[in-house]
Protein backbone atom coordinates (compact mmCIF):
# COMPACT_ATOMS: atom_id res chain seq x y z
CA UNK A 1 0.00 0.00 0.00
CA UNK A 2 1.18 3.90 -0.86
CA UNK A 3 1.36 6.26 1.50
CA UNK A 4 -1.89 8.06 -0.02
CA UNK A 5 -3.94 4.81 0.23
CA UNK A 6 -2.64 3.98 4.42
CA UNK A 7 -3.73 8.23 4.61
CA UNK A 8 -7.18 7.63 2.95
CA UNK A 9 -7.72 4.73 4.75
CA UNK A 10 -6.57 5.93 8.35
CA UNK A 11 -8.70 9.67 7.37
CA UNK A 12 -11.63 6.86 6.72
CA UNK A 13 -11.69 4.98 9.84
CA UNK A 14 -11.62 8.06 12.03
CA UNK A 15 -14.09 9.53 10.09
CA UNK A 16 -15.86 6.33 10.41
CA UNK A 17 -15.47 6.58 14.34
CA UNK A 18 -16.61 10.30 14.65
CA UNK A 19 -19.80 9.46 13.30
CA UNK A 20 -20.54 6.48 15.23
CA UNK A 21 -19.58 8.85 18.43
CA UNK A 22 -21.49 11.17 17.13
CA UNK A 23 -19.58 14.30 18.66
CA UNK A 24 -20.41 16.34 16.19
CA UNK A 25 -22.72 16.83 13.02
CA UNK A 26 -21.98 14.53 10.29
CA UNK A 27 -20.88 17.81 7.22
CA UNK A 28 -18.11 19.12 9.88
CA UNK A 29 -17.31 15.20 10.42
CA UNK A 30 -16.87 14.71 6.94
CA UNK A 31 -15.38 18.38 5.97
CA UNK A 32 -12.08 17.76 8.28
CA UNK A 33 -11.22 14.89 6.29
CA UNK A 34 -12.19 16.41 2.93
CA UNK A 35 -9.38 18.93 4.36
CA UNK A 36 -7.26 16.57 5.40
CA UNK A 37 -7.28 15.01 2.20
CA UNK A 38 -6.10 18.31 0.52
CA UNK A 39 -3.62 18.99 3.02
CA UNK A 40 -2.02 15.54 2.15
CA UNK A 41 -2.15 16.50 -1.16
CA UNK A 42 -4.73 13.31 -2.31
CA UNK A 43 -7.43 16.35 -3.34
CA UNK A 44 -6.97 19.43 -5.70
CA UNK A 45 -8.52 22.24 -3.87
CA UNK A 46 -10.97 22.12 -7.35
CA UNK A 47 -11.76 18.71 -6.40
CA UNK A 48 -12.94 19.97 -3.09
CA UNK A 49 -15.19 22.43 -3.69
CA UNK A 50 -16.45 20.71 -6.99
CA UNK A 51 -18.96 18.84 -4.96
CA UNK A 52 -20.40 22.53 -3.64
CA UNK A 53 -21.47 23.07 -7.16
CA UNK A 54 -22.92 19.75 -7.87
CA UNK A 55 -26.65 20.11 -9.48
CA UNK A 56 -28.01 17.26 -7.58
CA UNK A 57 -26.24 18.65 -4.40
CA UNK A 58 -28.21 21.89 -5.68
CA UNK A 59 -31.78 20.21 -6.15
CA UNK A 60 -31.36 18.52 -3.04
CA UNK A 61 -31.14 22.00 -1.59
CA UNK A 62 -33.97 23.26 -3.32
CA UNK A 63 -36.34 19.99 -2.75
CA UNK A 64 -36.37 21.35 0.69
CA UNK A 65 -38.24 24.10 0.00
CA UNK A 66 -40.66 22.63 -2.28
CA UNK A 67 -41.45 19.93 0.61
CA UNK A 68 -41.83 22.74 3.25
CA UNK A 69 -44.08 24.44 0.75
CA UNK A 70 -46.29 21.06 0.71
CA UNK A 71 -45.85 21.06 4.00
CA UNK A 72 -47.30 24.78 4.98
CA UNK A 73 -49.80 24.49 2.22
CA UNK A 74 -51.76 21.71 4.50
CA UNK A 75 -52.21 19.53 1.79
CA UNK A 76 -50.62 16.26 3.64
CA UNK A 77 -51.76 16.70 6.61
CA UNK A 78 -55.54 17.12 5.70
CA UNK A 79 -54.56 13.75 3.68
CA UNK A 80 -53.33 11.74 6.43
CA UNK A 81 -56.39 12.61 8.69
CA UNK A 82 -58.68 11.72 5.90
CA UNK A 83 -56.82 8.73 5.34
CA UNK A 84 -56.85 7.14 9.00
CA UNK A 85 -59.92 5.10 10.10
CA UNK A 86 -62.02 6.59 12.66
CA UNK A 87 -64.05 3.90 13.45
CA UNK A 88 -63.49 0.41 15.19
CA UNK A 89 -60.59 -0.98 13.40
CA UNK A 90 -57.25 -3.15 13.76
CA UNK A 91 -53.65 -2.56 13.60
CA UNK A 92 -53.23 -4.55 10.26
CA UNK A 93 -56.74 -2.78 9.17
CA UNK A 94 -55.24 0.36 9.54
CA UNK A 95 -51.55 -0.14 8.38
CA UNK A 96 -53.26 -1.36 5.28
CA UNK A 97 -54.54 1.96 4.25
CA UNK A 98 -51.36 3.71 5.90
CA UNK A 99 -48.59 2.66 4.91
CA UNK A 100 -48.78 2.15 0.73
CA UNK A 101 -50.22 6.24 1.04
CA UNK A 102 -47.55 6.79 3.09
CA UNK A 103 -44.77 5.42 0.74
CA UNK A 104 -46.53 6.74 -2.58
CA UNK A 105 -46.09 10.46 -0.61
CA UNK A 106 -42.63 9.95 0.36
CA UNK A 107 -40.93 8.77 -3.16
CA UNK A 108 -42.34 12.17 -4.21
CA UNK A 109 -41.56 14.57 -0.78
CA UNK A 110 -38.12 14.41 1.33
CA UNK A 111 -39.04 11.69 4.00
CA UNK A 112 -38.35 13.89 6.88
CA UNK A 113 -40.71 16.51 6.76
CA UNK A 114 -43.48 13.43 5.67
CA UNK A 115 -42.61 11.91 9.10
CA UNK A 116 -42.22 15.11 11.26
CA UNK A 117 -46.26 15.55 10.00
CA UNK A 118 -47.53 12.34 10.08
CA UNK A 119 -46.26 10.93 13.70
CA UNK A 120 -47.91 13.44 15.96
CA UNK A 121 -50.73 12.98 13.78
CA UNK A 122 -50.53 9.10 13.54
CA UNK A 123 -49.72 8.94 17.82
CA UNK A 124 -53.11 10.68 18.88
CA UNK A 125 -54.86 8.90 16.39
CA UNK A 126 -54.39 5.70 17.59
CA UNK A 127 -54.66 6.41 21.35
CA UNK A 128 -58.50 8.24 20.48
CA UNK A 129 -58.97 4.37 18.87
CA UNK A 130 -57.05 2.17 21.51
CA UNK A 131 -54.50 0.86 19.72
CA UNK A 132 -50.64 0.97 20.79
CA UNK A 133 -49.36 3.85 18.70
CA UNK A 134 -45.77 1.86 19.03
CA UNK A 135 -47.21 -0.66 16.41
CA UNK A 136 -47.23 2.41 13.86
CA UNK A 137 -44.74 4.68 14.74
CA UNK A 138 -41.82 2.49 13.00
CA UNK A 139 -43.32 1.41 10.62
CA UNK A 140 -43.80 4.97 9.38
CA UNK A 141 -40.69 5.77 9.28
CA UNK A 142 -39.73 2.60 7.22
CA UNK A 143 -42.54 3.04 4.29
CA UNK A 144 -41.18 6.71 3.77
CA UNK A 145 -37.89 4.83 3.45
CA UNK A 146 -39.10 2.17 1.04
CA UNK A 147 -41.39 4.99 -0.65
CA UNK A 148 -37.56 7.32 -0.85
CA UNK A 149 -36.28 4.26 -2.85
CA UNK A 150 -38.50 4.08 -5.80
CA UNK A 151 -37.99 7.82 -7.47
CA UNK A 152 -35.28 9.98 -8.11
CA UNK A 153 -35.74 12.65 -5.75
CA UNK A 154 -37.89 10.51 -3.13
CA UNK A 155 -34.14 10.81 -1.17
CA UNK A 156 -31.22 12.85 -1.18
CA UNK A 157 -29.35 9.58 -1.69
CA UNK A 158 -30.91 8.61 -5.02
CA UNK A 159 -29.58 12.48 -6.34
CA UNK A 160 -26.36 11.95 -4.67
CA UNK A 161 -25.46 8.94 -6.34
CA UNK A 162 -27.29 10.43 -9.63
CA UNK A 163 -24.46 13.26 -9.17
CA UNK A 164 -21.94 11.34 -8.61
CA UNK A 165 -22.36 9.78 -12.11
CA UNK A 166 -22.49 12.65 -13.78
CA UNK A 167 -18.90 13.75 -12.29
CA UNK A 168 -17.65 10.23 -13.62
CA UNK A 169 -18.61 10.84 -17.38
CA UNK A 170 -14.53 10.84 -17.76
CA UNK A 171 -13.58 7.64 -16.04
CA UNK A 172 -12.40 4.40 -18.58
CA UNK A 173 -16.13 2.52 -17.93
CA UNK A 174 -17.78 5.71 -19.19
CA UNK A 175 -15.88 5.18 -22.33
CA UNK A 176 -17.07 1.19 -23.06
CA UNK A 177 -20.98 2.37 -21.22
CA UNK A 178 -21.80 5.45 -22.27
CA UNK A 179 -25.64 5.01 -21.13
CA UNK A 180 -25.12 4.33 -17.58
CA UNK A 181 -23.45 7.57 -17.17
CA UNK A 182 -26.16 9.32 -18.24
CA UNK A 183 -27.88 9.50 -14.88
CA UNK A 184 -30.60 8.04 -13.55
CA UNK A 185 -33.64 9.00 -15.18
CA UNK A 186 -36.94 9.91 -12.67
CA UNK A 187 -38.42 6.73 -12.44
CA UNK A 188 -35.40 4.32 -13.50
CA UNK A 189 -35.16 2.96 -9.43
CA UNK A 190 -39.00 1.48 -10.20
CA UNK A 191 -38.30 -1.41 -11.09
CA UNK A 192 -36.72 -2.29 -8.30
CA UNK A 193 -38.12 0.28 -6.06
CA UNK A 194 -41.81 -1.07 -5.81
CA UNK A 195 -41.29 -4.73 -5.75
CA UNK A 196 -39.06 -4.41 -2.56
CA UNK A 197 -42.04 -1.41 -0.90
CA UNK A 198 -44.43 -4.32 -1.97
CA UNK A 199 -42.67 -7.01 0.21
CA UNK A 200 -41.87 -4.71 2.56
CA UNK A 201 -45.42 -3.56 3.56
CA UNK A 202 -46.53 -6.77 2.94
CA UNK A 203 -43.89 -7.81 6.06
CA UNK A 204 -45.02 -5.25 8.47
CA UNK A 205 -48.34 -5.94 8.35
CA UNK A 206 -47.64 -9.44 9.17
CA UNK A 207 -45.30 -8.53 11.62
CA UNK A 208 -45.92 -5.39 13.19
CA UNK A 209 -48.08 -7.18 16.05
CA UNK A 210 -45.30 -9.70 16.84
CA UNK A 211 -42.10 -8.10 16.59
CA UNK A 212 -43.27 -4.34 18.02
CA UNK A 213 -43.82 -3.43 21.47
CA UNK A 214 -46.94 -2.40 23.14
CA UNK A 215 -46.74 1.29 24.53
CA UNK A 216 -44.55 1.49 27.75
CA UNK A 217 -46.67 4.07 29.68
CA UNK A 218 -43.84 6.50 31.44
CA UNK A 219 -44.59 8.20 35.07
CA UNK A 220 -44.63 11.78 33.48
CA UNK A 221 -48.13 10.81 31.52
CA UNK A 222 -49.21 9.24 34.23
CA UNK A 223 -49.04 12.40 36.31
CA UNK A 224 -50.14 14.88 33.52
CA UNK A 225 -53.59 12.66 33.50
CA UNK A 226 -54.04 12.73 37.38
CA UNK A 227 -53.51 16.35 37.09
CA UNK A 228 -55.38 17.37 33.84
CA UNK A 229 -57.40 20.43 35.70
CA UNK A 230 -54.06 22.42 35.99
CA UNK A 231 -53.10 25.00 33.04
CA UNK A 232 -49.84 23.17 32.51
CA UNK A 233 -49.88 19.86 30.68
CA UNK A 234 -47.02 17.63 29.05
CA UNK A 235 -45.61 18.51 25.75
CA UNK A 236 -43.07 16.19 23.57
CA UNK A 237 -40.79 17.71 21.66
CA UNK A 238 -37.84 15.97 19.29
CA UNK A 239 -34.54 17.53 18.78
CA UNK A 240 -33.42 18.67 15.59
CA UNK A 241 -30.19 19.17 14.29
CA UNK A 242 -30.57 23.63 14.96
CA UNK A 243 -31.23 22.95 18.41
CA UNK A 244 -28.76 24.90 20.21
CA UNK A 245 -28.28 22.61 23.76
CA UNK A 246 -27.21 20.15 21.41
CA UNK A 247 -24.35 18.28 23.55
CA UNK A 248 -24.06 20.27 26.29
CA UNK A 249 -25.79 19.14 29.70
CA UNK A 250 -29.62 20.33 30.72
CA UNK A 251 -27.91 22.07 33.96
CA UNK A 252 -25.65 24.10 31.43
CA UNK A 253 -28.60 25.39 28.93
CA UNK A 254 -31.30 27.17 30.57
CA UNK A 255 -34.08 25.30 28.75
CA UNK A 256 -36.93 26.84 31.01
CA UNK A 257 -35.42 30.58 30.31
CA UNK A 258 -35.16 29.54 26.54
CA UNK A 259 -38.27 28.15 26.04
CA UNK A 260 -40.63 28.98 28.67
CA UNK A 261 -41.08 24.84 29.58
CA UNK A 262 -39.83 22.44 32.33
CA UNK A 263 -38.06 19.35 30.93
CA UNK A 264 -39.50 16.26 32.91
CA UNK A 265 -38.22 13.11 30.89
CA UNK A 266 -35.73 12.74 28.15
CA UNK A 267 -35.82 9.85 26.36
CA UNK A 268 -32.42 8.98 24.54
CA UNK A 269 -31.35 5.45 22.44
CA UNK A 270 -34.43 3.88 24.13
CA UNK A 271 -34.06 4.88 27.67
CA UNK A 272 -36.74 7.28 29.38
CA UNK A 273 -34.33 9.59 32.22
CA UNK A 274 -36.36 11.14 34.80
CA UNK A 275 -33.65 11.40 37.54
CA UNK A 276 -30.90 13.47 37.75
CA UNK A 277 -31.93 14.55 34.94
CA UNK A 278 -29.84 17.96 34.80
CA UNK A 279 -26.83 15.96 34.13
CA UNK A 280 -28.61 14.39 31.07
CA UNK A 281 -26.33 15.32 27.97
CA UNK A 282 -28.94 16.14 25.09
CA UNK A 283 -28.56 15.05 21.79
CA UNK A 284 -29.84 15.16 18.14
CA UNK A 285 -33.36 13.25 18.13
CA UNK A 286 -33.77 13.06 21.92
CA UNK A 287 -37.10 13.10 22.69
CA UNK A 288 -37.76 15.80 25.72
CA UNK A 289 -41.24 15.50 27.65
CA UNK A 290 -42.34 19.40 29.17
CA UNK A 291 -44.83 20.86 31.50
CA UNK A 292 -45.65 23.95 29.99
CA UNK A 293 -48.68 25.52 29.13
CA UNK A 294 -50.72 26.25 26.02
CA UNK A 295 -49.07 29.07 24.43
CA UNK A 296 -45.75 26.54 23.50
CA UNK A 297 -47.00 24.78 20.52
CA UNK A 298 -48.25 28.15 18.72
CA UNK A 299 -45.08 29.71 19.74
CA UNK A 300 -42.15 26.70 18.90
CA UNK A 301 -44.64 24.42 16.36
CA UNK A 302 -43.02 26.19 12.86
CA UNK A 303 -39.31 26.26 14.58
CA UNK A 304 -36.43 24.75 13.66
CA UNK A 305 -34.98 23.48 16.79
CA UNK A 306 -37.49 21.24 17.11
CA UNK A 307 -38.26 17.94 14.28
CA UNK A 308 -42.16 17.74 16.23
CA UNK A 309 -43.76 19.27 18.61
CA UNK A 310 -46.84 17.21 19.97
CA UNK A 311 -49.09 17.37 23.19
CA UNK A 312 -51.89 14.74 22.73
CA UNK A 313 -54.36 16.68 20.72
CA UNK A 314 -55.02 17.35 17.41
CA UNK A 315 -52.44 20.08 16.27
CA UNK A 316 -54.54 22.61 14.91
CA UNK A 317 -54.43 22.39 10.82
CA UNK A 318 -52.57 25.13 8.55
CA UNK A 319 -54.97 27.99 8.19
CA UNK A 320 -54.09 28.04 4.71
CA UNK A 321 -56.55 28.78 1.68
CA UNK A 322 -57.69 26.03 -0.29
CA UNK A 323 -56.17 27.55 -3.44
CA UNK A 324 -52.73 26.84 -1.48
CA UNK A 325 -53.29 23.67 -1.25
CA UNK A 326 -54.76 23.01 -4.85
CA UNK A 327 -51.28 25.37 -5.94
CA UNK A 328 -49.20 23.54 -4.20
CA UNK A 329 -49.88 19.64 -5.39
CA UNK A 330 -50.66 21.10 -9.01
CA UNK A 331 -46.84 22.90 -8.81
CA UNK A 332 -45.73 19.11 -7.28
CA UNK A 333 -47.58 17.62 -9.87
CA UNK A 334 -46.13 20.06 -12.57
CA UNK A 335 -42.89 19.04 -11.86
CA UNK A 336 -42.89 15.28 -11.44
CA UNK A 337 -44.43 15.08 -14.90
CA UNK A 338 -42.10 18.08 -16.52
CA UNK A 339 -39.16 15.96 -15.58
CA UNK A 340 -40.13 12.68 -16.75
CA UNK A 341 -41.55 14.29 -19.87
CA UNK A 342 -38.33 16.57 -20.17
CA UNK A 343 -36.24 12.45 -20.47
CA UNK A 344 -37.91 11.84 -23.30
CA UNK A 345 -36.33 11.13 -26.47
CA UNK A 346 -38.36 13.12 -28.67
CA UNK A 347 -38.44 16.23 -25.78
CA UNK A 348 -34.64 16.28 -26.48
CA UNK A 349 -34.34 16.52 -30.19
CA UNK A 350 -36.84 19.15 -30.39
CA UNK A 351 -35.20 21.10 -27.54
CA UNK A 352 -31.06 19.99 -28.26
CA UNK A 353 -29.90 23.36 -26.36
CA UNK A 354 -32.47 22.62 -23.25
CA UNK A 355 -32.26 20.50 -20.53
CA UNK A 356 -35.52 19.79 -19.01
CA UNK A 357 -34.56 18.04 -16.14
CA UNK A 358 -35.46 17.65 -12.44
CA UNK A 359 -33.13 20.76 -11.71
CA UNK A 360 -34.71 22.89 -14.06
CA UNK A 361 -38.59 22.38 -12.37
CA UNK A 362 -37.72 21.96 -8.94
CA UNK A 363 -36.05 25.32 -9.11
CA UNK A 364 -39.20 26.63 -11.11
CA UNK A 365 -41.68 25.53 -8.65
CA UNK A 366 -39.27 26.21 -5.65
CA UNK A 367 -39.33 30.04 -6.70
CA UNK A 368 -43.16 30.22 -7.56
CA UNK A 369 -43.84 28.41 -4.10
CA UNK A 370 -41.97 31.70 -2.73
CA UNK A 371 -43.70 34.23 -4.54
CA UNK A 372 -47.42 32.86 -3.96
CA UNK A 373 -45.77 32.55 -0.11
CA UNK A 374 -46.64 28.75 0.04
CA UNK A 375 -43.27 29.66 2.89
CA UNK A 376 -42.39 32.27 3.82
CA UNK A 377 -39.80 33.62 1.32
CA UNK A 378 -37.56 35.88 4.36
CA UNK A 379 -37.03 32.58 6.14
CA UNK A 380 -35.98 30.25 3.40
CA UNK A 381 -32.92 29.63 4.63
CA UNK A 382 -34.33 27.65 7.61
CA UNK A 383 -36.16 25.62 6.09
CA UNK A 384 -32.82 23.92 4.21
CA UNK A 385 -30.44 21.01 6.26
CA UNK A 386 -27.63 22.60 5.60
CA UNK A 387 -25.81 20.16 7.35
CA UNK A 388 -27.10 17.36 4.45
CA UNK A 389 -25.85 19.61 2.08
CA UNK A 390 -22.73 20.02 3.28
CA UNK A 391 -22.45 15.99 3.49
CA UNK A 392 -23.45 15.92 0.19
CA UNK A 393 -20.43 18.38 -0.92
CA UNK A 394 -18.15 16.76 0.99
CA UNK A 395 -19.42 13.17 0.00
CA UNK A 396 -18.32 14.21 -3.59
CA UNK A 397 -14.60 14.90 -2.67
CA UNK A 398 -14.18 12.03 -0.13
CA UNK A 399 -15.55 9.60 -3.49
CA UNK A 400 -12.52 11.47 -5.51
CA UNK A 401 -10.18 10.84 -2.95
CA UNK A 402 -10.48 7.39 -2.84
CA UNK A 403 -10.14 7.01 -6.47
CA UNK A 404 -7.14 9.04 -6.58
CA UNK A 405 -5.35 7.32 -4.18
CA UNK A 406 -6.07 4.11 -5.85
CA UNK A 407 -7.86 2.95 -2.51
CA UNK A 408 -11.20 1.81 -4.47
CA UNK A 409 -9.13 -0.07 -6.29
CA UNK A 410 -7.54 -1.77 -3.71
CA UNK A 411 -10.82 -2.46 -1.84
CA UNK A 412 -12.61 -3.61 -5.28
CA UNK A 413 -10.44 -5.83 -5.56
CA UNK A 414 -10.73 -7.03 -2.64
CA UNK A 415 -14.36 -7.52 -2.92
CA UNK A 416 -13.85 -9.13 -6.87
CA UNK A 417 -11.71 -11.67 -4.90
CA UNK A 418 -14.09 -12.51 -2.38
CA UNK A 419 -17.15 -13.32 -4.76
CA UNK A 420 -14.73 -15.73 -6.39
CA UNK A 421 -17.01 -17.74 -8.90
CA UNK A 422 -20.06 -15.89 -8.21
CA UNK A 423 -18.93 -13.18 -10.64
CA UNK A 424 -20.62 -10.17 -11.34
CA UNK A 425 -23.42 -11.24 -9.27
CA UNK A 426 -21.71 -12.36 -6.25
CA UNK A 427 -20.20 -8.72 -6.24
CA UNK A 428 -23.12 -7.14 -6.36
CA UNK A 429 -24.19 -8.57 -3.71
CA UNK A 430 -21.24 -7.97 -1.34
CA UNK A 431 -21.41 -4.33 -2.56
CA UNK A 432 -24.83 -4.61 -0.90
CA UNK A 433 -23.46 -6.16 2.34
CA UNK A 434 -21.26 -3.56 2.87
CA UNK A 435 -23.38 0.01 1.62
CA UNK A 436 -26.05 -1.31 4.09
CA UNK A 437 -23.65 -1.54 6.96
CA UNK A 438 -22.38 1.67 5.92
CA UNK A 439 -25.85 3.09 6.40
CA UNK A 440 -26.51 1.28 9.52
CA UNK A 441 -23.53 2.63 10.73
CA UNK A 442 -23.21 6.24 9.28
CA UNK A 443 -25.75 8.25 7.46
CA UNK A 444 -27.24 7.44 3.67
CA UNK A 445 -25.47 9.86 2.22
CA UNK A 446 -21.63 9.20 3.64
CA UNK A 447 -22.72 5.58 2.90
CA UNK A 448 -23.11 6.13 -0.93
CA UNK A 449 -20.07 8.27 -0.60
CA UNK A 450 -17.96 5.67 0.35
CA UNK A 451 -19.90 2.86 -1.69
CA UNK A 452 -20.01 4.69 -5.58
CA UNK A 453 -16.21 4.43 -6.29
CA UNK A 454 -16.12 0.64 -5.35
CA UNK A 455 -18.71 -0.02 -8.05
CA UNK A 456 -16.97 2.11 -10.37
CA UNK A 457 -14.03 0.00 -9.91
CA UNK A 458 -15.38 -2.98 -9.64
CA UNK A 459 -17.23 -2.48 -12.74
CA UNK A 460 -13.86 -1.53 -14.61
CA UNK A 461 -11.88 -4.29 -13.19
CA UNK A 462 -14.43 -7.03 -14.24
CA UNK A 463 -15.08 -5.25 -17.38
CA UNK A 464 -18.99 -5.07 -16.86
CA UNK A 465 -21.74 -2.87 -16.74
CA UNK A 466 -21.46 -0.39 -14.20
CA UNK A 467 -25.82 0.66 -14.03
CA UNK A 468 -26.57 -2.64 -12.00
CA UNK A 469 -23.89 -1.60 -9.31
CA UNK A 470 -25.27 2.06 -8.84
CA UNK A 471 -28.99 0.69 -8.59
CA UNK A 472 -27.57 -1.47 -5.67
CA UNK A 473 -25.91 1.37 -4.03
CA UNK A 474 -29.15 3.29 -4.14
CA UNK A 475 -30.96 0.78 -2.70
CA UNK A 476 -28.61 -0.09 -0.09
CA UNK A 477 -27.68 2.81 1.34
CA UNK A 478 -31.35 3.80 2.25
CA UNK A 479 -32.13 0.17 3.70
CA UNK A 480 -31.53 1.89 7.05
CA UNK A 481 -33.85 -0.56 9.19
CA UNK A 482 -31.75 -2.61 11.88
CA UNK A 483 -30.87 0.82 13.78
CA UNK A 484 -32.45 4.10 14.25
CA UNK A 485 -29.01 6.36 14.02
CA UNK A 486 -28.96 5.26 10.36
CA UNK A 487 -31.26 7.78 9.17
CA UNK A 488 -33.25 10.63 10.43
CA UNK A 489 -36.62 9.52 10.18
CA UNK A 490 -36.04 6.69 12.37
CA UNK A 491 -34.40 8.73 14.78
CA UNK A 492 -37.29 10.87 14.68
CA UNK A 493 -39.84 8.06 16.08
CA UNK A 494 -36.87 6.34 18.43
CA UNK A 495 -38.04 8.57 21.16
CA UNK A 496 -41.04 10.21 20.18
CA UNK A 497 -42.51 6.18 20.31
CA UNK A 498 -40.32 5.75 22.87
CA UNK A 499 -38.31 2.64 21.28
CA UNK A 500 -35.81 0.49 22.24
CA UNK A 501 -32.17 0.21 20.04
CA UNK A 502 -33.48 -3.43 19.97
CA UNK A 503 -36.78 -2.94 18.91
CA UNK A 504 -35.39 -1.50 15.90
CA UNK A 505 -32.93 -4.42 15.59
CA UNK A 506 -35.96 -7.19 15.77
CA UNK A 507 -38.26 -5.77 13.79
CA UNK A 508 -35.95 -3.80 11.13
CA UNK A 509 -33.52 -6.89 10.40
CA UNK A 510 -35.53 -9.25 8.43
CA UNK A 511 -37.04 -6.17 6.43
CA UNK A 512 -32.78 -5.56 5.53
CA UNK A 513 -32.60 -9.28 4.71
CA UNK A 514 -36.06 -9.20 2.29
CA UNK A 515 -34.22 -5.86 0.89
CA UNK A 516 -31.12 -7.51 -0.37
CA UNK A 517 -32.95 -10.65 -1.78
CA UNK A 518 -35.51 -8.93 -3.59
CA UNK A 519 -33.00 -6.45 -5.04
CA UNK A 520 -29.65 -8.57 -5.77
CA UNK A 521 -32.97 -10.57 -7.65
CA UNK A 522 -34.01 -8.06 -9.57
CA UNK A 523 -31.52 -6.05 -10.79
CA UNK A 524 -30.18 -8.13 -12.62
CA UNK A 525 -32.78 -8.43 -15.10
CA UNK A 526 -33.69 -5.59 -15.28
CA UNK A 527 -29.73 -3.86 -15.80
CA UNK A 528 -27.28 -6.69 -17.81
CA UNK A 529 -24.23 -6.69 -16.56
Amino acid sequence: MTFQMIFVLLGLAGMVTALILDKMRPGIVLLSVVALFMVAGILTPNEVVAGFSNKGMITVALLFLVSEGIRQSGAIAAFIRKLLPQGKTSVSKAQLRMLPAISFISAFLNNTPVVVIFAPIIKNWAKKVNLPYTKFLIPLSYATILGGMCTLIGTSTNLVVHGMILESTGSEAATLYPEAFKGLSMFELTKVGIPVTIIGIIYMLIASKRLLPNERKDIVEEEAEENEEKPQHTVEVVLASRFPGLNKRLRNFDFKRHYGAEVKEIRHSGMSITKDINNTVLHEGDTLVLITDDSFIPTWKDSSVFSVIANGKDIEETRSPKWKKWLALGLLLMMIIGATIGELPLIKETFPNANFDMFFFVLIVSVVMAWFKLFPAKKYTKYISWDVLITIACAFAISKAMENSGFAGLVAEFIINSAGALGPWGTLAVLFIITMLFTELLTNNAAAALAFPLALEISSQMNVNPMPFFIVICIAASASFSTPIGYQTNLIVQGFGNYKFTDFVKFGFPLNILTFIVTVTLVPLFWDF
